[in-house]
């Protein structure tokens, strides 16, 4: 059986990997557009948007791998259109190739401003790609070159995670940040008002002007950005944008070969679409979680449901379960998620030393997630009780001097 990968991401490799640990021996073809090997992407918005890590670094298998394991790993392609028909790639360069099997891990990509409000002047930038960080990185050194011998300044767009950590790189390379979200708070489609009152905290301790309730009306500047009108009124003098708004799933492929798409390609919990012959996996995926279809933007959830899709693919009948973690570094700060927080009607702080914190959320008496900051412990007790479809005493948990082990024991 031949089988096709479009999508040479986490979730691509992945796959990849596992259909031959699973001692597939028939051809696996891994298209990416990039023209580059597959990398990993959490570390962009960090070490490698601060120059502590090579690109070389971010690759996700050394060169040698994919030679090996007999994977043919075709970079710089495009896949111009699926025929089902004919089980068929079309390429843009007007190549094809035909598969018994094809997986979509397509993955996700990053929304832009409108050029009409100045989203396609020079010197802003969304942040996806290595290519993006090489871009940002030499414009954030080019600022540095300023004429009054002041710090460049750099505007974030987006108050998310991603948004966070591209604010806490820029600043610790001696940048003018102003963060600006348009929500009443930052994280607020992702974590509590507990959560978001330590990230703002954090960041205003390290100089970043954050913005809340404040949006962006328009970029200012005629081939190159000088400046931003925000929704206040007030107006920014501005040398480089980073635009953090929230990714779409790459769904146009599935889309326009007439497969359900709905926030992601829609496939079941054997990672299969409506063709059976047609898998998907990672960040491009709605998937069955409890009484629903949702889509995960995580390493964790991509390496995690490739491997369920290449048991799939190879007459496994086990259905993907999903068990969602995340994480996120801004300097000193490393916040571990565990579980959704999807409905919670109560957030429980357990609070050991100002500067490791955890929150715990609880719908009733169930517990859903746990974001945990600089605290491992408490990351692993709350994951364990939520894989295991256990709760725990929202008191034991609050009280810093018991220990979150004996919650494990009831």
């Amino acid at each position: 059986m031949d089988i096709a990968i479009v999508g040479a991401g986490q979730a691509g490799v992945s796959l990849a990997t596992r259909l031959r640990a699973l001692k597939h021996d028939g051809a696996i073809t891994l298209i990416g557009e990039e023209p580059v090997a597959p990398y990993q992407r959490p570390p962009l918005s960090k070490n490698y948007l601060l120059g502590d890590k090579s690109f070389d670094s971010l690759l996700l298998k050394p060169a040698s791998f994919y030679e090996e394991q007999s994977i043919d790993l075709l970079t710089g392609k495009q896949v111009a259109g699926i025929d089902r028909v004919n089980q068929r790639l079309d390429f843009s360069d007007g190549a094809t190739h035909g598969y018994d099997a094809l997986a979509l891990t397509t993955g996700s990509a990053a929304r832009k401003l409108p050029a009409e409000i100045g989203g396609a002047l020079e010197g802003v930038f969304t942040l996806r790609s290595a290519q993006d960080v090489d871009a940002i990185s030499a414009s954030l050194f080019a600022t540095g070159e300023r004429s009054d011998g002041k710090p460049g300044r750099v505007l974030i767009v987006g108050g998310g995670y991603l948004g966070l950590e591209a604010a806490a790189s820029a600043t610790k390379r001696g940048l003018q940040v102003t963060l600006i979200e348009m929500g009443d708070r930052i994280l607020q489609r992702v974590a509590g008002t507990e959560t978001s009152a330590f990230f703002r905290a954090l960041h205003h301790s390290h100089g970043v002007d954050l913005r809340e309730g404040v949006g962006l009306d328009y970029l200012i500047g005629t081939d190159r950005v000088r400046g931003a009108r925000l929704s206040d009124g007030s107006e920014l003098d501005v040398d480089v944008v980073v635009v953090a708004i929230g990714v779409d799933a790459n769904a146009g492929l599935a889309r326009a070969a007439g497969l359900e798409v709905e926030n992601g390609i829609v496939v079941d919990a054997q990672c299969q679409t409506l063709d059976a012959s047609i898998f998907a996996a990672g960040d491009c995926t709605s998937f069955p979680h409890g009484d629903s279809h949702i889509r995960l933007e995580s390493v964790g959830n991509a390496i995690a449901q490739a491997e369920a899709a290449a048991g799939s693919i190879t007459g496994a009948t086990e259905p993907y379960v999903a068990k969602p973690w995340f994480w996120s570094d801004q300097y000193d700060a490393k916040l571990q998620i565990a579980g959704l927080n999807m409905g919670y009607d109560r957030v429980v702080t357990r609070n050991r030393t100002g500067s490791a914190p955890s929150f715990w959320y609880f719908h009733g008496d169930e517990l859903l997630a746990v974001d945990a900051v600089n605290d491992g412990r408490a990351y692993m007790a709350g994951k364990k009780l939520i894989e295991m479809g256990r709760t725990a005493d929202p008191d034991l948990i609050a009280d810093p001097g018991h220990d979150l082990k004996l919650l494990l024991r009831r």
